[in-house]
């Protein structure tokens, strides 16, 4: 396991280096291994470090091998592997992307999980059987806190170090035995339709472990090359501060017709100091969003926040977000819009898990479960990778029930998703990424 200073210390650049190694404009093909390089492919081996002058390269601090089976072709006879979770990361523009990666082994078998950026979930636990090969694609989104030649967001200064504003694509490769053979990198299709993702760290791409969101897991149920997520949640955020730090400027200049944009705000917003009143002024910031998207030309929807963890005496769910959940509502019925009832789906999911196992959703750990973590966790607002799968599924639901144009683009065999009938904990799991920290993300 490792911190994640030193493996994001390298990721802080000031601009775009592309390199020779650009096979199309903003196109980049990458052979893994140290055995022959297949045609039009740039060799990467165990010991290509990222630098700024090649402008690619590993993270330090993973013990990456290869391994070479002298077979035919030169793209699949050798891989690069690891015992642990391994970063491979490009200086690159800023849009969206279509990655394909080849995985295998000639001579074995392998599993491999593939996450983006801050730990977005893309490909989940892809196994091979021993001499077999698989093509699989995703599409990421790359952003840039830079608005105009003028204006940027107004980034806090953990985000700095965060993997999703560093001028960079980062894919992380997981699971119990990955072995990747090549990567490809391309532009995608700007037709292809944005998703914007708006909230707190409820949504956000949580950067370290044990922490998760929703907005990071749901672009694995999503086929590549047909729709990408965009994820400007931030920790601590409420409507009013999303908009004071040029968040919704940022994603206004980038949003476009077919686009949508989804709206969860009510953790922080209900709090004393925030500035807002559930049927004043936060309607009027939801309006706002409305109003500004539908210019636009995209699409908003609504997604009400989740119930904290917080049972009565009889197993049932204690609001703790007073009326800010029903003012959403109250504004997608006026509106005509969307709207997800993410908080109604929310109340079903924890009841069934129940007092304890519900635990599990949430960050709830005893002392010494990660290193440096002195002290027992029991966080009951931030959701373990566990509770924000769960509720990422949820997500799914409200998309199909609401039939949003996206609905047609989820993966062939999503099997439908009930919150009261959970996945198994017993059974459910999740590759972990190395980045830890016990430091609750803003936001209670």
């Amino acid at each position: 396991m490792f911190s994640q200073k030193s493996v994001l210390s390298l990721c802080l650049l000031t601009a775009v280096n592309l390199t020779a190694f650009s096979q199309v404009k903003n196109s980049f093909k990458f052979d893994f291994g140290t055995d022959a390089v297949a045609k039009g492919y740039q060799a990467v081996s165990p010991s290509d470090y990222y630098s700024k002058a090649k402008g690619f390269g590993f993270m330090p601090n993973a013990k990456i091998s290869s391994e070479n089976r002298a077979t035919k072709d030169a793209l699949t006879s050798d891989f690069c592997t690891s015992n642990t979770s391994f970063f491979f990361t490009v200086d690159i523009p800023e849009g969206n992307y279509d990655v394909k990666v080849i995985l295998g082994d000639a001579e074995g078998t392998s599993s491999t999980s593939v996450k983006a950026e801050c730990r977005r979930l893309m490909l989940e636990k892809v196994e091979t059987e021993k001499g077999k090969f698989v093509t699989k694609n995703f599409t990421v989104n790359v952003r840039y806190p830079e608005i105009s030649d003028s204006s940027s967001v107004k980034l806090k200064p953990r985000e700095k170090e965060y993997l999703h504003w560093d001028h960079q694509l980062t894919l992380e490769f997981n699971g119990k035995s990955p072995k990747v053979c090549a990567v490809e990198i391309t532009p995608a299709l700007s037709k292809i339709p944005t998703v914007f993702l708006a909230g707190n760290s409820t949504v956000v791409d949580q950067a370290i472990e044990p922490f998760a969101a929703w907005g990071q897991m749901i672009p694995s149920f999503f086929q590549a090359g047909k729709v990408v997520f965009a994820n400007h949640a931030e920790s601590g955020e409420t409507i009013k501060s999303f908009t004071s730090e040029k968040r919704l400027e940022k994603v206004m200049s980038q949003i476009k017709k077919g686009d949508y944009f989804f709206i969860e705000f009510a953790h922080n917003d209900q709090k004393s100091g925030s500035g807002l009143k559930s049927q004043t002024t936060y309607k009027e910031y939801l309006s706002s969003f409305i109003k500004k998207t539908r210019e636009k030309g995209a699409t908003p929807v609504l997604v009400t926040s989740m119930h904290r963890r917080r049972f009565d005496e009889n197993g049932k769910i204690i609001n703790t977000l007073e009326d800010f959940p029903e003012a959403m509502r109250q504004v997608a019925k006026d509106e005509n819009v969307a709207l997800i009832d993410l908080n109604n789906m929310s109340k079903t999911l924890w009841e069934t898990l129940g007092l304890e196992n519900s635990k599990k959703a949430f960050v709830h750990y005893e002392a010494n479960s990660f290193p440096n973590q002195e002290k027992a966790i029991h966080d009951d607002t931030h959701f373990s990778n566990y509770g924000a799968y769960q509720l990422a599924k949820c997500i799914v639901e409200g998309i199909k029930s609401n039939h949003l144009g996206i609905e047609k683009y989820l993966n062939k065999g999503f099997k439908a998703y009930n919150p009261a009938q959970p996945d198994d904990l017993n059974t459910w799991d999740f590759p972990v990424s190395p980045l830890v920290s016990v430091i609750k993300p803003d936001g209670n």
